[in-house]
């Protein structure tokens, strides 16, 4: 009898943390305003921290509790070997706004910041040079319907600097008579783009050659309208795994031995700013960076003039002497 009131006492603590972390996904979704997809990592990041901490009450969160489960995560089996930290990290920042919800609500647990993120390695650039991006842009050839969409693609990539993404849920109702147009990208904040003469020209091209009626921007070719027509299939938008498997066959077609892919350019993109006197600023806001420092990672690839400044201004006096 007694094991019998322990037990329905655990199984009413438990469905009550299910309620509280319901609550919590509801909350990211509609106040916090994060896409479904930050909500269902939320969802797999908590599920899985109090899978293995079997906690039942949010007064159970406690430092030992999150040490014991970074322990765990950090010994977890990987194709690389362990998880990586970063990925550690996301669990980490999980917890924390999870935290910061129970603060808000007045839920007795533990301070958000006590948990401290995992350091990570400085996050390498994945570049190709400007030779090759020349060469990847010239890469479609033709005025098929076919070579004219993959042309455009590469030209807006490389003048928006885009997402894949945000690239793939593009409409085709933009005024492309314009040199700017209104993206929305991460978190679903908007931001302004801008088309270089060449970008728009090739997207314009590519529409006009196009015979179908579907409303985005970029689609699949060749795709039956039969299946259309019965509803199998509801659109013929491209996916952002065909842009990327599009780019990597241009890029061996180009004759480039690195791997390429949307992000590439948009590193590209963002160098091409900064080298050319572009300040950091800007080009967060081109980028769609919530935080700068997240921009700065562009900084040390455009820094090799600073020894031409250091030769030609350090120690003019002594120079003199």
């Amino acid at each position: 009898m007694y094991g019998k009131i322990l037990c329905d006492v655990a199984n009413q603590m438990a469905s009550e943390m299910d309620k509280i972390k319901q609550e919590f996904l509801e909350y990211v979704e509609i106040e916090k305003g994060r896409s479904l997809k930050t909500v269902e990592n939320y969802d797999r990041y908590l599920s899985r921290f109090f899978e293995y901490s079997r906690i039942k009450n949010p007064k159970a969160i406690t430092e030992e509790a999150i040490r014991s489960f970074r322990l765990w995560l950090n010994r977890q089996p990987a194709p690389s070997g362990t998880l990586k930290k970063k990925t550690q990290n996301y669990y980490l920042i999980a917890l924390r706004v999870f935290l910061k919800f129970l603060m808000r609500r007045g839920i007795t647990s533990l301070p958000p910041d006590r948990i401290e993120l995992a350091k990570v390695p400085e996050r390498s650039l994945d570049l190709i040079s400007s030779d090759e991006l020349e060469r990847l842009l010239k890469a479609p050839w033709g005025d098929t319907v076919r070579i004219l969409r993959d042309r455009a693609i590469l030209e807006l990539f490389f003048s928006t600097g885009l997402r894949v993404s945000e690239l793939c849920s593009l409409s085709r109702e933009i005024d492309f008579e314009r040199d700017e147009f209104s993206v929305r990208g991460k978190g679903e904040k908007v931001r302004v783009v801008f088309l270089s003469h060449t970008a728009r020209d090739a997207v314009k091209k590519y529409l006009a050659k196009r015979t179908d009626m579907d409303d985005a921007l970029f689609v699949q070719l060749g795709k039956s309208p039969q299946k259309l027509a019965e509803g199998k299939d509801k659109t013929l938008r491209l996916t952002p795994r065909s842009v990327e498997r599009l780019i990597k066959y241009y890029a061996i077609k180009a004759g480039i031995s690195k791997k390429v892919t949307p992000h590439v350019i948009r590193h590209s993109f963002a160098t091409d700013l900064l080298s050319n006197g572009a300040d950091l600023r800007s080009v967060q806001a081109l980028l769609g960076h919530a935080n700068i420092v997240t921009t700065q990672i562009y900084t040390h690839v455009t820094d090799k003039h600073l020894g031409e400044v250091h030769k030609a201004f350090h120690s003019r006096r002594r120079g003199r002497g």
